[in-house]
């Protein structure tokens, strides 16, 4: 796993840490003030130890949830069908809640015995613990909290990097104007590959493909757009900063990860995918479309322009196309890449000839 792939697994990892310590400290206060105002509190209750027993419980889920389990399970989620995920879930998510219980009894029932936490005397007061109103609703409410996390990393993932928190916060339910950057990319000769293939194998080579290049784009923060047959379309919003490069980053780390995969690819399909890019940016107007399915959509010349764009990879030969305007919005070039101009071209539906540009990178 490169830096960039371990980032955004840390990032998701310390969100979700904040989320559930925040939501355990909730929890706890909701607790406290129900004993308080029905005067249940024993003269033994310490606030400290509780709150502290709390506090470790809830970043004991935080750190095992945030950085393992919740991505263990999302990937269940994906490879398994839906009741066989869902009984792997609740039997791991069973085991880590013993675990975790049993360091939070542990830490508050060894001091009131005068016992170190992990002595035999202690630990045997564990069984009793589980039977206890507080652990099944402690059970239940974490379970409950671990769904909904699924939920919305997997719904994440149905929108794409990016989008599903706009689409929460209304962002663009009344239509806006953005400065974007497309890249439209297909797989090189799809058509004859479909026929060596067959519908079902092409559809599983298809699957694979976009499985593979799936890292590079979440690395890189591009946002998808669209998938339409064998091409996929993302976009990444126009900064005043060095990041829009990432776009021309996400393409190379594309090969590179197809690269990593040939074997797997050759093997199993027996021929290993290319794909060919087209760049342009420019402005569009984004919003919320449609009635019985809502989705966000993008209209403007500048999709037509890098869909064409795209399409002319094949007759200059080359696998990245880009317009200039695209080479002036992410310059400076990192080091060892250079563009190379090709001239004004003439673009299918175009009034007037684009000047085009490719890469050449010598890492």
């Amino acid at each position: 796993m490169n830096s960039r792939r371990f980032a955004f697994y840390a990032r998701r990892a310390l969100w979700i840490i904040i989320a559930w310590v925040a939501f355990a400290i909730g929890v706890f206060f909701y607790d406290y003030i129900t004993l308080v105002s029905n005067r249940a509190l024993t003269s033994n209750y310490d606030f400290i130890s509780s709150f502290n027993a709390y506090l470790i419980v809830a970043v004991c889920a935080g750190v095992i949830g945030g950085t393992l389990t919740v991505n263990l399970m999302e990937y269940w989620l994906r490879k398994y069908r839906f009741w066989m995920a869902m009984l792997l879930i609740i039997i791991i998510y069973t085991v880590i809640a013993i675990l975790v219980g049993s360091i939070g009894a542990l830490y508050l029932s060894g001091p009131e015995m005068g016992l170190p936490m992990f002595r035999q005397e202690a630990i045997e007061e564990l069984l009793p613990f589980y039977k206890e109103p507080i652990f099944v609703k402690n059970y239940f409410i974490w379970l409950i909290l671990v769904l909904l996390t699924l939920v919305f990393l997997v719904v994440s993932d149905r929108f794409g990097p990016g989008v599903l928190p706009n689409y929460l916060l209304g962002k663009y339910f009344k239509p806006k104007k953005e400065n974007r950057i497309f890249m439209f990319s297909d797989i090189k000769n799809a058509t004859s590959i479909a026929e060596q293939l067959g519908e079902e194998q092409y559809f599983q080579f298809l699957k694979a493909f976009f499985r593979v290049i799936s890292p590079a784009i979440s690395e890189y923060r591009g946002e998808i757009y669209q998938y339409v047959g064998d091409e996929i379309v993302l976009t990444w919003k126009v900064k005043k900063n060095k990041k829009n490069i990432r776009s021309l980053h996400c393409f190379y780390r594309m090969n590179r990860l197809i690269l990593l995969h040939s074997a797997y690819f050759k093997k199993t399909f027996g021929v290993i995918p290319e794909f060919k890019s087209g760049f342009h940016c420019g402005n569009t107007v984004v919003g919320e479309i449609g009635e019985i399915k809502r989705d966000i959509a993008f209209s403007g010349d500048v999709l037509n322009t890098a869909a064409r764009i795209q399409g002319k990879c094949n007759e200059l030969e080359v696998r990245i196309l880009a317009s200039e305007g695209y080479l002036h919005c992410i310059e400076p070039l990192p080091r060892k890449i250079t563009s190379l101009p090709l001239g004004e071209q003439n673009l299918k539906g175009k009034l007037f000839d684009v000047p085009l540009v490719t890469f050449r990178n010598d890492n």
